[in-house]
């Protein structure tokens, strides 16, 4: 039987228009709607399909039963005698299709269609935003504070709410409902990135912000920063032209965001100052940013392909005197600087140190004048302290030998007496004696170890 449906349909086809959802898949699901309807009074075994004809607003619902000797389930069998009234000569394995009556359930339909419409609807939105959001990572917005989820800040974009959770926020901002906030567009997220997201403490993080916040919302998350050295990069491309132009190249930021960051810059121009660009006449350029970051502290590191020079440089505001290159393969040096550079180069709880390290990839480590003296007697110290030990061989001799560079006894013990009396004030009796010491020195200290071991 047929049921009128022209103004349904009519309807249907302004949510079309209206929701940007292809209008196959309405029709699909009504028709699915009638269907579960039409179980629902005839059983769930049921053999149904219904069919919606646009062309003049019909919808039709049809009923299939299997012809058998014996009727086990009614619900979707039919015996060879009842099927006489379908079928001219009806035999076992033969199908009957009965047309059903839809207007008493075209009401019911239409209920469940409703809500499976707004599912759908709330559905297709979801994916439209994370197919607008998702390429535009990386992109600087501003938006309006919606409330706050714990010490998560929820904004208002306009389409979609984003969050900017407190893991990238400036910690010492405030913000009240209403006020304006620019942030970089982190990451855009759905229930499908949440739940693959691995091993990876930063989205574990923003998985964290998301589920707060959810409300039922069920993505897409639009995950906002202000913390990240991607939004301070964005930031100098809007003030500084030079950059967006590739005259000046950012190569790597680091941030304490709010309280300081190194961003190390270098020209492919000779001509032109990477840091005087950025920092633009009278400071204009780089007081702009620095207020759109309550304050924060901006480093400006001169990139150089020297390692020594770099790292020189990266200590900035501090002066450092040199460099010494503790291990290349595991990347460790100390910065040597004045007694008066020396707090100025480790910074308010090693914030200095800590983001020059950051920034050049290598382990640094600070150290004063005084404090290079003071080691380098204590080292002298103790080397003259050592060769004192051996006989022959007393606190002045031991200072002569160690300003000479003979400081290893294993190597005195192998000496010829005509090499140590290279050293003036050593005659060949007082080599002879020296190298003897040694010699017997060893062998004590060796005898010692192996009482100690056969003790042990």
């Amino acid at each position: 039987m047929e049921g009128n449906a022209k103004d349904f349909i009519l309807a249907l086809e302004g949510l079309e228009r209206e929701k940007n959802i292809k209008r196959a898949d309405i029709l699909k699901t009504i028709e699915d709607a009638l269907v579960s309807a039409l179980r629902k009074n005839l059983g769930k075994t049921a053999q149904i399909t219904a069919n919606i004809d646009v062309a003049n607003g019909s919808i039709k619902a049809f009923q299939t039963l299997n012809v058998v000797e014996l009727v086990m389930n009614p619900e979707s069998e039919i015996s060879v005698e009842d099927a006489k009234k379908h079928l001219k000569n009806p035999k076992v394995g033969d199908t009957v299709t009965n047309i059903l009556e839809v207007k008493d359930f075209s009401r019911i339909a239409a209920q469940i269609a409703k809500q499976v419409l707004i599912q759908k609807v709330r559905g297709i939105e979801r994916e439209n935003f994370y197919k607008e959001y998702k390429p535009r990572e990386g992109e600087v917005i501003t938006g309006s504070v919606r409330r706050m989820s714990d010490r998560d800040i929820i904004v208002d974009l306009g389409k979609v709410e984003a969050i900017l959770p407190y893991c990238e926020q400036i910690k010492k901002e405030r913000y009240s409902n209403g006020s304006r906030i620019k942030a970089i567009i982190a990451k855009v997220l759905n229930q499908n990135d949440l739940a693959n997201i691995g091993e990876d403490q930063t989205l574990a993080r923003y998985k964290s912000a998301a589920f707060k916040m959810d409300k039922g919302q069920r993505g897409p998350y639009v995950i906002l920063s202000r913390g990240n050295g991607k939004f301070l990069e964005e930031l100098f491309k809007v003030e500084v032209p030079e950059i967006n132009e590739g005259i000046v190249e950012i190569k790597k930021i680091e941030r304490d965001p709010g309280f300081r960051a190194k961003v190390l810059v270098s020209s492919i121009d000779s001509k032109i100052d990477p840091i005087g660009t950025c920092v633009g006449m009278r400071g204009i350029r780089i007081r702009a940013i620095m207020n759109e970051l309550s304050g924060e502290r901006i480093d400006l590191i001169q990139y150089s392909a020297d390692v020594s020079t770099l790292l020189i440089n990266a200590i900035s505001p501090a002066k450092a005197n040199f460099v010494k290159i503790d291990s290349l393969t595991e990347k460790k040096a100390t910065i040597i600087v004045p007694d008066d550079q020396l707090a100025i180069a480790i910074g308010k709880d090693w914030q200095n140190i800590k983001l020059a390290s950051r920034l050049t990839g290598w382990n640094l480590e600070v150290k004063s004048e005084s404090q290079k003296a003071q080691e380098g007697k204590e080292v002298t110290d103790a080397i003259q302290s050592e060769l004192s030990d051996v006989e022959g061989i007393g606190p002045k001799m031991a200072e002569v030998l160690q300003k000479a560079g003979f400081t290893s006894i294993e190597k005195l013990a192998e000496m010829e007496p005509e090499h140590l009396c290279t050293v003036q004030g050593i005659g060949e009796k007082t080599a002879a004696k020296i190298i003897e010491g040694a010699k017997k020195y060893l062998a004590q200290s060796q005898e010692a170890a192996d009482d100690n071991e056969e003790n042990n």
